[in-house]
C-alpha cells in the first residue's frame, strides 16, 4: 500500500514499471502488480482503465525523465563537436542509471509487435528532428564531416543502450562485467571516441 506522501496511483506505476520492465508487457498481469501493491485487483481500475492505460503510463512516465534530462540547459546549449560529445555523455549516464528504462524500452521494441509504438515514435519525433537539425546546420558550417544525421543519431541512440541493455552477452563475449565502473568508463570514450573519428572534418 501507499507510504506518507507517496500515493497507490504512484505506488502502481512503480510496481508496474518494474514488473513491465521485466517481464514485457505481454508478460506482466495485472493480478501481479496488484499483490506487489497490497491491493485487489479490481482496485487497480479506479486509478488505470485497463493494462494498456497502465502500461502507457508508464512508459511516458519513464520517457518523461528523458525529455526532462535533454531538455536541461546545459545539455541543450552548445556547437560543434563539444556538443555532440555532451548528450552522448548525458545519455550513457542516464541508461546506466536507470536500467528499468532500458529494459523497458528493449520490451517495446521486441515484444512480439511494440504496444505503443506508433505513440512513442511521436513524442520523441521533436527530440529526433531537433538533433538532426544540429547535425545538418554543423555539417552546413563545415564543422563536422557530412554524413546522414538521421542515421547517426539512431546509431548514437543504438550504441549506448545496447550496451547497456545486452550486458550479459557484451560480458561474456568481453569477458569482463561490461557494468563494472571501469568497464562503463572504458565503453563510454569508445562510443566518444569513435562518433569523434566519425564526425571530425
Amino acid at each position: 500500500m501507499a507510504t506518507a506522501g507517496v500515493t497507490t496511483r504512484d505506488t502502481i506505476l512503480l510496481v508496474a514499471r518494474r514488473r513491465f520492465a521485466e517481464h514485457g508487457f505481454a508478460g506482466t498481469s495485472l493480478a501481479d502488480i496488484a499483490d506487489d501493491v497490497g491491493i485487489r485487483t479490481p482496485s487497480l481500475f479506479h486509478h488505470f482503465p485497463s493494462k494498456t492505460a497502465l502500461y502507457r503510463a508508464v512508459l511516458l512516465d519513464a520517457f518523461d525523465d528523458w525529455f526532462l534530462i535533454m531538455d536541461d540547459p546545459s545539455v541543450e546549449r552548445g556547437e560543434g563537436w563539444p556538443q555532440v560529445e555532451r548528450v552522448l555523455r548525458t545519455a550513457f549516464r542516464f541508461f546506466e542509471e536507470r536500467p528499468d528504462f532500458v529494459r523497458l524500452a528493449r520490451w517495446e521494441a521486441l515484444d512480439g509487435g511494440s504496444v505503443l509504438v506508433d505513440e512513442l515514435a511521436a513524442v520523441l519525433r521533436p527530440l529526433f528532428e531537433r538533433a538532426v537539425g544540429f547535425l545538418e546546420r554543423e555539417m552546413d558550417a563545415g564543422n563536422m564531416r557530412r554524413c546522414d544525421a538521421r542515421r547517426l543519431v539512431i546509431t548514437g541512440y543504438g550504441a549506448v543502450l545496447s550496451y547497456v541493455s545486452d550486458a550479459p552477452l557484451v560480458g561474456a563475449l568481453l569477458g569482463e562485467d561490461p557494468l563494472a565502473a571501469a568497464a562503463r568508463a572504458a565503453e563510454q570514450e569508445h562510443i566518444v571516441d569513435l562518433f569523434r573519428h566519425a564526425l571530425a572534418p
